[in-house]
């Protein structure tokens, strides 16, 4: 069968669920899906195509592996399960201790690894620490006094080499920490792909340039995304990690006093909202105080990030802006603030889309022994 008459054809079983789930609801939302649907497929066979059709529609895992040119592009769930078959126990655990210690750094945990993710791809480059050959990306503006969780990955990585010596990755213990999180806070859980390296090198360039930042228009911000390969169903079910975690006043200040350089507050931003930020966020000073990015339910991981942008009250210019800039981003905004086992079933597959970004594979990088340096470099 030609690729685009199965595109046709084929619905995958969560997209035809879902619509008869909500057959009731607005058409729609319903159209949106068949749409949203056929966008993903479009854009996966465009660059898997060194795959089997079917199969990589059929399973996030396996597409996860598609843009590498094969079906697993060297990236699978069982990948430590002969070399270190405790990895993902000795990790969930250590990140279970971490959230409930401090409920925040789910999120943290979270933003760590789409922070590695967007910079020279998913290779714990983020975790460098400066050194003689490295200019380390924590010292980046979207990463300084901002980024947080270093600890966590370094007691997971210490166990883990005591448990299997030079076997799990730094890179992998990111992007399982991160679906841990997600789940330990009421989110969605995904199969994560393993088998990542980790890198010999850092981009601080990268990460000033490449991260999506809180005042980017909607256009630079689907550009940064495309250029991973991830498209604009990624962007807002991506944006919708903002249901936990926190920010800081030096984020959104700008929409407060003077969004458009006029002296007056962002229009699109609640007038009663607007008032309460500004009692812990002033013109001046208080750069680092911290504004839940979900004010309504900040510690869990539901859909109220979408829900509070249908009524002004997103915190980031970077949020709102998917609903007031764009009508196909405003309507995956209200679809997932109607539905909330679509927003999680979209999560989960771009996370996982997310997380191949341009992995080393195979003999490329390195195993490091302590994820702040390079073997190396002792």
């Amino acid at each position: 069968m030609h690729y685009t008459h199965f595109l046709q054809l084929y619905i995958p079983p969560y997209a035809s669920s879902t619509i008869d789930k909500r057959s009731e609801q607005a058409s729609a939302i319903s159209l949106l899906l068949l749409v949203t649907v056929r966008q993903r497929l479009v854009t996966y066979m465009a660059t898997s195509m060194g795959c089997i059709v079917l199969l990589c529609l059929v399973s996030p895992l396996l597409l996860a592996g598609a843009v590498r040119g094969d079906p697993w592009g060297g990236l699978f769930p069982q990948f430590y399960d002969h070399s270190c078959p405790k990895a993902k126990e000795i990790v969930k655990s250590i990140v279970a201790q971490a959230v409930a210690k401090e409920t925040r750094m789910a999120a943290s945990l979270v933003r760590l690894h789409f922070h590695d993710c967007f910079v020279k791809g998913c290779d714990a480059s983020v975790l460098l620490d400066n050194s003689s050959s490295i200019v380390s990306e924590k010292g980046s503006n979207p990463n300084m006094n901002s980024l947080r969780g270093f600890e966590v990955v370094d007691q997971i990585k210490a166990t883990l080499e005591a448990a299997c010596p030079g076997t799990v990755s730094c890179a992998d213990i990111l992007a399982l920490a991160a679906r841990d999180s997600t789940v330990l806070v009421g989110g969605p859980y995904w199969d994560v792909p393993l088998g990542r390296r980790d890198s010999l090198g850092a981009s601080i360039q990268g990460s000033n340039n490449d991260i999506p930042a809180p005042n980017n228009t909607l256009p630079t911000i689907i550009t940064k995304f495309k250029r991973h390969g991830l498209n604009v169903v990624d962007v807002v079910a991506l944006s919708g990690g903002h249901t936990i975690g926190m920010s800081r006043c030096t984020s959104f200040r700008q929409r407060l006093y003077n969004q458009t350089g006029n002296g007056m507050a962002d229009s699109t931003l609640d007038v009663s909202y607007a008032a309460q930020l500004r009692q812990g966020c002033p013109r001046s000073g208080g750069d680092n105080n911290l504004f839940p990015l979900d004010f309504v339910t900040p510690a869990k991981f539901d859909n109220f990030y979408f829900k509070n942008l249908l009524v002004g009250k997103g915190l980031l210019s970077s949020d709102e802006v998917l609903l007031t800039k764009s009508a196909e981003t405003a309507a995956l905004v209200k679809a997932y603030a109607a539905d909330v086992n679509l927003f999680f079933q979209h999560f989960a597959q771009s996370m996982v889309n997310m997380g191949n970004i341009s992995p080393l594979t195979g003999s490329q990088g390195e195993i490091r022994k302590n994820c702040r340096r390079l073997n190396n470099n002792h």
